[in-house]
This record gives C-alpha cells, structure tokens and sequence, in this order.
C-alpha cells in the first residue's frame, strides 16, 4: 500500500468516525426530546411473593404523585435515581428503570425472597436468602416456616445469620423452603440453648429432634424413612418424637 493510499484510508477512516458520532448524537439528540407518555410495571413474582405491586412502585417512581412521569421530556427523567428510590423499598431485591426507542418508560422490579419468620417477643421479622431481616407486610404474608429460639441464643436478627455458626442454620432454612415435602410438613422450628434444632410437624403429635444444622442430607433421609416406612406400619400417635441426630440411628419412642 503506498502512501497516498494510506492517507485516503486514513481520511476515509476519520470521516467514518465523525459521520458515526454525529448521528449518535443526532440520535441521542432526539431521544432526548421524546415525551414519556407511557409507564410500564413488570414485577417478577417467580416465588409468589406479593410484597409490592404496581400501585406502591408508582408512588415510589412519582413521590406518591407529586411528580407524574407521563408527559415529561426523556432530558428531564433521572432514569439511576428512579431505580435507587424503588430500590429502597425494603421487598425490593433489584430494579432496572430504563427508556424504550419509543421515549416510554420501562420499570422491572426483582422481589426479595423471605425463607423464614422469626418469631419475637417485640416483633416478628422474615429472614431471606442472604441472611438480612425484612420487615412484616400489611398487603401479603409468606408462607414459610415460623423460627423460635431460646434465650440463650442471640438475637436471630442482627447479624446472627452472617457469621459462621449462623450460616449453617441458613443453609438449613434454604433447603426446607427449596423442598415442596420439607416446606409443607415442617410447620416450626426451634433452636434451643446449645444450638439444637427440634421441629413440629403439619401432620401427626411427635416432636422432630434433628440436632445441630449439619448432614442435612443425611438427615433428612433418615426423616424420610421415618415418614414413609415407620409411620405407615406403626401408625401417626404412635410416637411423640422421633430423633435423626445421631448417625445411622433413628429414635423413635
């Protein structure tokens, strides 16, 4: 390639890039002064879970109405800070506010999940898939299992669930609520003063003695057993506990 070419190329090359940025910005430009006529809500309720609906996203998005985003100019639309303030919502685990070619609004908006309900003398509080509190809802109430403790434990709502003893019982609490059997059998769990886990059950008057949160596998198993080939033979008032604590044994009396 000789020279002249390379400068052709090279004059070719910058005018590209000149044209491409301007209609960038032409583009950019117009989207600008598009109006937002519409706003569009989509909440994903993958765990069917009701905490927040559209009516509460859009009083978050127009400070309860004072500032209707229908009619304003794209320029005038803080698309980031939309997203911080539904953000702040406390069942709101992630959103994403963006425009669409046509200058309308688009709101997607992701749930936390709550796995568990701690039950407290003052208050209750949900527990969700990392650990951290969530406050009751006055519009919906999950249906996941109910979590009591002795007094000797600390408290299961400041940072119990963050450290490494506490991880174990939440790795406990996700496994129950990701089972359909676990999840709809188990109706409470209690953690005593040397950190034991008992359950009552939905169905049947025995106590479930599963000992500290760890061979959850195993454990549940051996339940399993319990529940499938011990109850049908001997009968559901049988027995008032059963225990998978221990290895290879289940207790029944």
């Amino acid at each position: 390639m000789n020279l002249n070419t390379k400068i052709k190329s090279l004059i070719f090359a910058g005018c590209s890039i000149i044209t491409i940025g301007a209609l960038v910005g032409f583009a950019g430009s117009r989207q600008n002064e598009k109006l937002c006529k519409k706003v569009t809500i989509k909440i994903d309720n993958e765990y069917n879970n009701y905490f927040i609906g559209d009516k509460e996203v859009r009083n978050l998005l127009t400070r309860e109405g004072e500032r209707k985003l229908e009619g304003l100019p794209n320029d005038q639309i803080d698309l980031k800070n939309l997203e911080k303030r539904i953000e702040a919502h406390s069942f709101v685990k992630e959103a994403d506010v963006y425009r669409g070619l046509d200058g309308n609004i688009q709101v997607q908006v992701k749930q936390n999940r709550p796995i568990a309900r701690i039950l407290r003398p003052d208050q209750d509080v949900y527990i969700d898939t990392e650990g951290h509190t969530l406050p009751l809802s006055d519009s919906y109430t999950a249906r996941v299992i109910p979590v009591t403790k002795s007094a000797l434990i600390k408290s299961l709502d400041k940072g119990f669930f963050q450290d490494s003893t506490g991880q174990a019982y939440l790795s406990l609490l996700m496994f129950i609520e990701k089972d359909e059997f676990w999840k709809a059998q188990l109706a409470q769990m209690h953690i005593d003063g040397r950190g034991m886990i008992s359950f009552l059950p939905q169905v049947g008057e025995h106590t479930i003695e599963f000992g500290k949160p760890e061979n959850l596998e195993v454990k549940f198993n051996k339940l399993m057993i319990f529940y499938k080939k011990i109850l049908p033979q001997m009968g559901w008032e049988k027995y008032k506990r059963v225990n998978v604590a221990f290895e290879d044994q289940i207790i029944c009396e």
